[in-house]
Order: structure tokens, then sequence, then C-alpha cells
């Protein structure tokens, strides 16, 4: 096993801190890894949610690689929806799996349940703080609901616990739920409260550890929204009717976002009916790029079979998502992300035993653990 596989690592993915939320506020322990360690802007993968972006972290690959491309996916096959929680549909390891194969013990701790259905495998402990097991309700009473910032304390206390009463695991994940960031804006008193809160933690973490390595990175940002299209209505309206259409941010978390997000994938009925769907698609105010399928993997790193025969970007004030009206006017106060106005991110790596290169580059998110646990890194 190689020095830097022997090293204890800790993996923070903060979930929803773009750069937006990252530099509104003085986050002096971010800052301080950031400085002595490294640091760069880099971006999410598109689909800027969180499956996408966090099972690219966690596997530390790209989504033509890994295969998932949405919270949600529509099966043509089966003519059916569903949420993109199953681990079968990965289709490469994950970090924990490889660590495992190492010899090395690993915990993910996550806010939200979903993250375990996915990505539990090969763990010696995974704990979602939506649903917590008895023994840890027992010792740091009942966790605070999904649709709170004290969600991801009540779940960072854990991790800094088991940093120091467990040396023995090698690996710690810790994905937190971006609920603050679809509440408020970066500049808003709770919002910088709750980063400011989680950068304390980070610094406990980092003095119960000071022999582990700290990478730090987000799988999106967040953007106020002002309106949303059905494009199944859309189409159906001008007489281009499609099969159906997805946002790809819909999953079990309403209050978060009401499903609603910057990328959608449309199935067509028929083939032959792409250049007119495209053509309804793009007349679409707010709708910034409407690709074909084939095109939309090459250029984001998609897996080709899982997408929709034509991709749909919004500008940064529009989503997309099922309504009872063909367009809503949203809320001032609703924020979402999903679109390319929603990628970038900061990445840290603090205290790594592995040397990079000059020519070592980190341009996405999933760069952070590329290199960990591989037989060729």
């Amino acid at each position: 096993m190689k020095r830097a596989e022997r090293q204890r690592t800790v993996v923070a993915m903060v979930d929803g801190m773009g750069m937006e939320y990252f530099t509104a506020q003085a986050l002096p322990s971010m800052q301080q890894l950031a400085a002595t360690g490294f640091f760069q802007q880099v971006s999410a993968f598109l689909p800027s949610v969180t499956n996408v972006n966090n099972v690219s972290i966690c596997c530390g690959a790209y989504p033509d690689e890994h295969g998932i491309t949405g919270n949600s996916y529509f099966d043509p096959k089966l003519g059916q929806e569903a949420y993109m929680e199953d681990a079968r549909l990965l289709c490469t390891s994950t970090l924990f799996q490889r660590a495992a194969a190492r010899g090395i013990q690993s915990a993910l701790l996550t806010s939200k349940k979903k993250t375990l259905s996915l990505l539990a495998e090969g763990t010696t402990l995974a704990l979602a703080a939506e649903a917590p097991p008895a023994s840890f309700v027992a010792r740091y009473g009942p966790a605070p609901s999904i649709y709170s910032s004290e969600i991801n304390y009540w779940l960072w206390q854990i991790a800094v616990d088991i940093l120091k009463e467990h040396p023995e695991i090698g690996l710690l994940y810790i994905h937190t739920t971006d609920f603050p960031m679809h509440a408020w804006t970066p500049t808003e008193q709770r919002s910088q409260e709750h980063l400011q809160t989680l950068d304390r933690f980070l610094g406990k973490a980092v003095e119960q550890a000071p022999d582990a390595a700290f990478l730090i990175t987000a799988d999106h940002g967040m953007n106020a929204k002002r309106r949303c299209w059905d494009l199944q209505k859309v189409c159906e309206r001008q007489a281009t009717p499609i099969r159906y259409a997805l946002s790809a941010e819909k999953d079990r978390y309403i209050q978060h976002h009401r499903t609603f997000g910057g990328t959608a994938y449309v199935w067509l009925s028929a083939p032959e009916d792409l250049e007119a769907v495209q053509q309804t698609l793009q007349k679409v105010p707010g709708v910034e790029l409407v690709l074909p399928r084939e095109q939309a993997a090459q250029r984001f790193h998609l897996m080709s079979e899982r997408i929709g025969d034509v991709v749909v970007l919004g500008d940064q004030d529009t989503v997309f998502g099922e309504l009872e009206t063909e367009m809503e006017t949203l809320e001032p106060s609703y924020r979402s992300h999903g679109s390319l106005h929603e990628l970038a991110v900061p990445l840290i790596l603090y205290n790594t035993q592995e040397v990079f290169s000059a020519a070592e580059t980190f341009r996405y998110n999933a760069d952070l653990t590329r290199w960990l646990y591989r037989d060729d890194a």
C-alpha cells in the first residue's frame, strides 16, 4: 500500500456551496486550509444537481464513467420514471469500495438518506441524519429536520467524534444538505451563520485529526429563479408533442426546489420529430441551449443512453418541471440549480501526502478524489 493510502482522508462535500457562497463571508478554517494547502475554482458537472456531482466526487469519476445523469431518470423501454438512487445503476466503483479492497475502513455520513441508497456499499459505517440509527439518536439526540441548517451541524458533530474516537477509520466522507442555500441568498444572515458554523466544525475536525488529509468541494451552486416551464405542455401547444420531459433536478426533497431545475431531458415520440421539437424548444423564453443527445453527451461527459433524445438548458433565471399550467412565475424567494450557471465551486486539498506534479490539473470537482485508491494513480 502506498504511503498516501495509509493516511487518514476526510472528504467534505458541502452541498450547494458554490463560489458565491464560499466567498460571501469569512470562513477562517476553510480559508486557512486553502492558503496553506491547494485551492482552485473548478467546475461541477452538468446537470448541476446533487446525484450527478456527489457520485462524481464519491467515485472520483465523470458522469460518462459512473452513469448517473440526474436525480431521476426515465426508462424509455419501460415507459417509467424512477429516482436515480439504486446502487445497481453505478457503472464504476466508489471510493469506499476501492478503500475496502485495500483493507481500509471507511465511513459515509450524509444528511440525505438517498445518498446511502446510492453509495453505502463498501463502507464500514454509513449513516443518514434524515433517518439515523437508534444508537446515534441515544448519544446525540434526535436529528433535526432535513429542511433545516441544524441537521448539518448534528452530522458534523458525529464526524468530529469519529475522527477523535475511531482512528481506524481511514476514509471519512461527509455530505451535508443544501436546504440553507435553497432558503437564503449568500449575503443573508442565516445563510452566513450556516456556513460559518460548518467552518467551525471543520476547524475542530482538523484539530482532532492533524495527521489527516482534508479534501473539500461542492456539488453545485445556487441561484434565484423567476420562471418555470412545463416543456411537455409547451410542445403540446405548439403541435410538436413529445413522449416525455423530465427535470434532472427531480428528487424526493420537494420543499427544497419543488422538483424544478435548470436542465431538462426530452424524449421524442419518434426520431423524425427531432428538428421540429428542437425548433419549438429554442423559441421558449429563457431556454439557453438545446442539444441533441450525442452532442450533449460529448460536451458534458454524460452517458448517452441515460439522457433524453434532447437536452434543454435554462438561462440563469429559468427552470423546468411539471406544472398545472404551461409557465409559472416563481416567488421572489425561490432558489434552485441544475443549469450552466451553478457550476463554479471551490476545491481545496490540505495536508495530502500525495505529491502532485506541476502538470496536475484540477478542472472538475471529481478531480478532488480521482487519484484516491487507484493502482495507476
